[in-house]
């Protein structure tokens, strides 16, 4: 494939994941903070590292286009690239026995520490910057946040298939299977 064929294909390949992840965020709407994003964002980390920013780029600009551009949306800008950040940091060369714990787990952690990541957001616009509401706003959402972590573990079981699937695909960066 030609350098520009392989540029045409990874745009094409990462707008339709950017989508993927908004079509299955619509569908498992009526499941409260369950689904399957946190999964997706580190499964495209893993197999094309940098790359992987335009997927999830592409999810959060349909979700502030068609959600419209509200404060409930706006720390989506940066929420989902915490996830990223942290897979960036990890060891690409982690055994699969510890890749795999490990990546579910930090799937888990960043459904648990949504309230957290979305605090400073709901601090600025909603009540005025007044930082002494962080503890009671983090506190009022961690029912949500735990169903969050629960839901975004069971979605984390996905990753090591996805990454296997996607690692097969032109232009990605994992070259071969976790840990061999």
């Amino acid at each position: 494939m030609s350098k520009t064929g392989r540029l045409l294909f990874q745009i094409v390949l990462f707008a339709t994941f950017g989508a993927l992840m908004y079509i299955s965020d619509i569908m498992m709407e009526l499941l409260p903070n369950i689904h399957l994003i946190g999964m997706f964002t580190v499964a495209f980390t893993v197999v094309y590292r940098v790359k992987a920013l335009v997927p999830i780029y592409v999810y959060v600009f349909l979700t502030l286009f068609f959600s419209g551009f509200s404060p409930w949306t706006l720390p989506y800008l940066y929420i989902w690239t915490v996830l990223w950040g942290i897979i960036m940091l990890l060891p690409r060369n982690m055994k699969q026995y510890i890749a795999i714990p490990v990546y579910i787990a930090v799937c888990g952690l960043h459904g648990l520490s949504f309230g957290l990541l979305y605090a400073p957001a709901h601090i600025l616009l909603f009540a005025g910057g007044d930082w002494s509401q962080l503890f009671t706003w983090v506190i009022m959402g961690l029912p949500y946040d735990a169903l969050h972590c629960i839901g975004n573990i069971f979605a984390g079981t996905l990753i090591f298939p996805l990454v296997t699937v996607l690692s097969k695909l032109p232009g990605a960066t994992l070259t071969k299977r976790i840990g061999e």
